[in-house]
């Protein structure tokens, strides 16, 4: 369809680029690429007609919009080759308040690489022409995301990664002790509260898979292997008060 044409390439683009930004491995940043590339394949699934109306879809037409990203899961998950990638592709619409579609999963049950996918998704659409409105501006498409990331729907860090990934500039932030993401100063200030892994996640709405990754990455950067020797740390770089530590 004329009104999509490059928007997985740019999906891709974004959302393989955006992984160096967080510290994921490169495995995941091939993932990304491959899920960009075949995430809309569901749309085939919708009638041209309601990808081309110049209006808001009517109640019928919303919900054959809602499960292109269920056609494209169950489309590629009939491929023994491409089955890893179709829960990942299939999750391009989802939120991490759980205002997505087409499961309405919340942040726990999304992937660090399904954030980026879904951030990735967003703003490639907003700097393209679509049949109801015209191309946004690449600063209009930044404060957009940026305002899904403050209303909780799109993971704030994916956010930045993905902008940084489009040539924006990077946000100041305050300089955190070993090389934190401020995900990680996060994760490491409740491991200083004494916060299991389990608390962690749901404290942070991720998977504790998530946190697992965080809490290593946490470990690896300050060099240390225990949580007293990372909240010492962090303690003596001034990133955590004493008395946030002993509560």
């Amino acid at each position: 369809m004329a009104v999509t044409a490059g928007h997985s390439r740019a999906v891709a683009a974004l959302a393989g680029d955006a992984v160096a930004h967080c510290g994921l491995p490169g495995a995941d940043s091939a993932a990304l690429r491959r899920a960009g590339w075949i995430h809309d394949v569901g749309r085939i699934a919708v009638s041209i007609p309601v990808w081309h109306k110049p209006g808001p879809p009517d109640h019928d037409e919303a919900e054959q919009v809602r499960l292109h990203p269920y056609f494209t899961e169950r489309v590629f998950a009939r491929s023994a080759l491409l089955r890893p990638l179709s829960t990942l592709a299939g999750q391009h619409h989802e939120r991490v308040d759980g205002s997505g579609y087409h499961r309405a999963q919340r942040g726990a049950d999304l992937t660090v690489p399904a954030r980026i996918l879904g951030a990735s998704d967003v703003y490639a659409a907003l700097v393209a022409d679509r049949a109801h409105r015209p191309a946004c501006t690449a600063a209009e498409a930044a404060t957009a995301l940026r305002a899904e990331a403050k209303a909780g729907r799109l993971d704030a860090d994916a956010v930045d990664a993905v902008l940084a990934a489009a040539g924006h500039p990077a946000r100041r932030r305050q300089a955190l002790v070993g090389g934190l993401t401020a995900r990680e100063a996060e994760v490491l200030r409740l491991l200083a509260r004494g916060a299991s892994n389990p608390e962690i996640a749901a404290a942070l709405v991720v998977s504790r898979k998530t946190v697992e990754h965080h809490v290593e990455a946490v470990y690896a950067k300050l060099g240390v292997h225990s949580r007293s020797a990372a909240t010492l740390r962090a303690m003596q770089h001034g990133l955590l008060s004493a008395e946030t530590a002993r509560t």
